[in-house]
């Protein structure tokens, strides 16, 4: 399982990638040549960027004659939803501990 967080932490690592992931959830399908109008780089290098979150399980491509359009796979981070709420309840346990210890402290 450590190695399906670390692709999709590596994939989500990059703001180029984040931001066209995110682009992908809020407005759905969507081609390169649309992507690459708004990502800041050229349409190889959205390419590219595509093909690491796609490794990563992030997006799906489905091809339409000539065209390939990418959807977001918001279920892949589902192990990411896990792993933070694992930590966090993690934290407030130390928190939780550490407010003990203080509350001792000052007695």
């Amino acid at each position: 399982m450590a190695n399906a967080h670390d692709s999709i932490f590596r994939a989500l690592a990059d703001p180029t990638r984040r931001a066209i992931f995110e682009r992908l959830c809020r407005n759905g399908d969507q081609t390169v040549v649309a992507l690459t109008a708004y990502a800041g780089v050229s349409q190889p290098g959205v390419s590219k960027h595509l093909a690491v979150l796609k490794q990563a399980g992030l997006v799906r491509d489905r091809h339409e004659g000539r065209q390939t359009r990418y959807s977001a796979q918001r279920n892949a981070l589902a192990p990411l939803v896990d792993w933070a709420s694992q930590m966090a309840g993690f934290w407030e346990g130390k928190f939780d501990d550490l407010e003990d210890l203080l509350d001792r402290m000052d007695q």
